[in-house]
C-alpha cells in the first residue's frame, strides 16, 4: 500500500494500517458471502439458516468498531507524521476506503434482514431471483478486485474496475423491469418483490462502494478526485442511445 520512507516508523505505521484495513475488507467479504449464502439456501430449499444470520450480526458489531478504531489510527498517523503530497492522500483514501467497507458491510446485513423478513412471510411468493445472485456474485468479485487494486496501488485496475460497475447497474435494471412484471401481473407478489428490490439494490450499492474504492486507488495515483465522473459519462452515454 505504499513506498519506502525516510522514517522506519512512518512504515511501520503504514503497515499495521494496511493490515488493519485488509483485515476488515477480509470480514466484509466474509459478510457478503454469509449473506447471499443466506439469501441463495432460503430460495433452493426454503430454509433460513439462523446461526448464518448471527454470524452476519457478529459482524456487522465488530465492522462499526474496526471502522472507530482504524479511523482514530489514522487520525492518529496525520497527527504524529504530518504527512504531505502522496502520503497524505493515501491516509485520505485509507479512511475513505474504510467508510466504504462499513457501507459495504451495511448492505450485506440489509440482505439478511430482508431474506429473514421474506423467510417469515406466510404467503411469500416465488420470484425468480436470477439477476440478484448473478448481480451478487460480481459485487462480490468486483469488492475483492478493489481491495487487491488498493493494495498494490495498481491504477489500470482500478479504471478497469470503475468501468466495469455498469455491469452490476445493468443485472439491478434488468430485474426491477421483470419485478414490475411479476407485481403488475399478480398482486400478490408485492410485498415479496418489494422485499427483494431492496436486496437487489443492495447488492448494487456494494457495487457502487467497490468502485468508490478504485476511484480512492486513482486519486492517491494522480491527485485528482474522479468521484462521480464516470456516472455523468453514463448519463452522457445513456442519453445518446
Amino acid at each position: 500500500m505504499s513506498d519506502k520512507h525516510l522514517s522506519s516508523r512512518f512504515d511501520v505505521d503504514l503497515n499495521l494500517l494496511s493490515t488493519r484495513l485488509f483485515e476488515m475488507g477480509g470480514l466484509v467479504e466474509a459478510q457478503i458471502a454469509r449473506a447471499m449464502e443466506a439469501l441463495n439456501t432460503f430460495d433452493l430449499y426454503l430454509t433460513f439458516d439462523v446461526d448464518l444470520v448471527e454470524r452476519v450480526f457478529d459482524g456487522e458489531r465488530r465492522l462499526n468498531a474496526m471502522e472507530i478504531e482504524i479511523d482514530e489510527e489514522i487520525s492518529n498517523i496525520i497527527a504524529r507524521r504530518q504527512p504531505a503530497a502522496r502520503d497524505l492522500r493515501l491516509l485520505m483514501a485509507a479512511s475513505k476506503c474504510v467508510a466504504n467497507l462499513e457501507r459495504a458491510g451495511d448492505e450485506a446485513h440489509k440482505i439478511v434482514k430482508r431474506t429473514r423478513r421474506i423467510a417469515m412471510e406466510a404467503n411469500a411468493q416465488n420470484i425468480n431471483i436470477t439477476e440478484i445472485k448473478v448481480s451478487g456474485e460480481m459485487a462480490s468479485n468486483v469488492l475483492r478486485r478493489a481491495l487487491d487494486a488498493f493494495a498494490r496501488m495498481d491504477m489500470t485496475a482500478a479504471e478497469q474496475i470503475i468501468r466495469d460497475d455498469e455491469a452490476i447497474d445493468s443485472q439491478f435494471r434488468t430485474f426491477v423491469r421483470k419485478l414490475v412484471t411479476y407485481m403488475m401481473d399478480d398482486a400478490r407478489t408485492i410485498s415479496t418483490g418489494l422485499d427483494y428490490l431492496f436486496i437487489a439494490k443492495a447488492i448494487e450499492r456494494i457495487g457502487d462502494h467497490a468502485t468508490n474504492i478504485a476511484e480512492s486507488v486513482v486519486y492517491v495515483a494522480r491527485g485528482t478526485d474522479i468521484r462521480h465522473e464516470h456516472r455523468k459519462q453514463q448519463e452522457r452515454d445513456g442519453s445518446r442511445s
